[in-house]
């Protein structure tokens, strides 16, 4: 029963760090990330990665961005959707465009080049979504855009990622089989949306009002879950990230009677257990030894990985008329990459598009970037609210 100390440790170190990160007027998430570092193999070394953190880790990411779904409106992601596709759009280009001048740099092939800035265009929100919860921002119009533009970033970075993966030639030009795979890509995210709709619109406000009858005191809480649970395997089976399930059933949730009780019981379920966990084992992946055997490119990478980002899809948000401060702000809830592009480095690991000798300095890279992205977007948050008020 290992697994139950080394859960504890966690649980003890992201509950006091998040604490001091308050005191320090840092957002909780700085702290909790800072946690897995500390008590991983970076530096105290009592706590590794395993199975079993990686479970609860992976309920907590969902987790947590099912109540960012269910704390969302969708009047505001409706009428912010057309800069949420512009800032996604430019907030992908730029980072690809980066990372392949920074892999030809470091003497990779073009092929490789091209995934690592494929790696580097993907957008994990759920850190993002965390300061802006934290922050009273989730349903202002600039953390609005942010959760539309990750949305659909991801859906890019995927469609990217399920056609160069699958490319075994390298140098070549696409073939009509390269097409057919970026086409059936296509099918398989238009068949989950459909299936989503009709599920949004017609099974679950259904399944929500029948468990409310049902006798017990959290049926309807089960039943979130479960529908939580199952959209998010849904997506995930059809080639999306689960993340973007469990965002989608949110959603569909805040448009129920039953938004309230659902977002309060979620709400102590995932911050007692699943979300520390998850910020924690973020840290957790962090190994200097890899890192310092290739810190130039480390280095480089969390450079360009940050400022590719902020510009990118800070320009997208000035194209679409948001001010300077805005357009800050809503470049620095982008540059998380998180588990997003962690997923995407891993499947470039097996199919032999990322060497596992750059591996490290490309985790590294990722992890940091993480870790830096709250600080970088509750400054700019900051300065959205002072520029409003004067």
């Amino acid at each position: 029963m290992q697994f139950l100390s080394s859960l504890s440790l966690i649980l003890l170190t992201t509950l006091i760090l998040g604490q001091v990160s308050l005191r320090l007027k840092l957002p909780l998430v700085v702290g909790q990330l800072l946690a897995g570092i500390i008590i991983g193999p970076t530096f105290c070394n009592w706590v590794q990665p395993s199975h079993w953190l990686q479970l609860f880790s992976d309920i907590g990411v969902i987790l947590l961005m099912f109540l960012a779904g269910l704390e969302s409106k969708i009047d505001l992601l409706k009428k912010y959707l057309k800069p949420s596709m512009i800032v996604a759009v430019s907030g992908i280009l730029l980072p690809i465009a980066v990372g392949y001048l920074i892999g030809l740099m470091f003497e990779f092939t073009k092929f490789e080049s091209l995934f690592l800035g494929i790696v580097f265009a993907a957008t994990s929100v759920s850190i993002s979504a965390e300061v802006l919860q934290e922050m009273d921002s989730l349903t202002s119009r600039e953390g609005t855009t942010i959760l539309g533009a990750a949305v659909v970033d991801d859906i890019l970075a995927v469609l990217l990622v399920s056609m160069i993966s699958n490319l075994n030639i390298k140098g070549t030009a696409i073939s009509m089989m390269h097409l057919g795979i970026l086409l059936r890509a296509l099918v398989l995210l238009l068949a989950y949306f459909v299936l989503l709709f009709i599920a949004g619109r017609w099974l679950i406000p259904r399944l929500l009002r029948l468990s409310s009858k049902w006798q017990g005191a959290v049926t309807t809480t089960t039943m979130a879950l479960i529908i939580c649970w199952l959209l998010a395997y849904l997506a995930d089976y059809f080639g999306l990230s689960a993340v973007i399930g469990a965002f989608f059933a949110g959603l569909s949730m805040s448009l129920t009677p039953f938004k309230k009780i659902i977002n309060q019981s979620i709400t102590q379920i995932g911050y007692a257990v699943f979300i520390p966990v998850f910020l924690a084992s973020i840290g957790l992946r962090l190994t200097l030894t890899g890192i310092l055997q290739d810190f130039a490119l480390f280095l480089i990478l969390t450079i360009g990985g940050i400022v590719s980002k902020l510009w990118g899809a800070g320009l997208g948000a000035r194209l679409s008329g948001f001010n300077r401060h805005s357009a800050l702000a809503i470049g620095a809830g982008m540059i998380s990459r998180g588990e997003m592009a962690l997923v995407v480095a891993q499947m470039g690991l097996q199919n032999h598009l990322l060497s596992a000798a750059r591996y490290s300095a490309v985790i590294g890279a990722i992890i940091m970037t993480t870790v830096l992205a709250p600080f970088f977007l509750k400054a700019a948050l900051a300065s959205v609210v002072r520029h409003s008020q004067s």
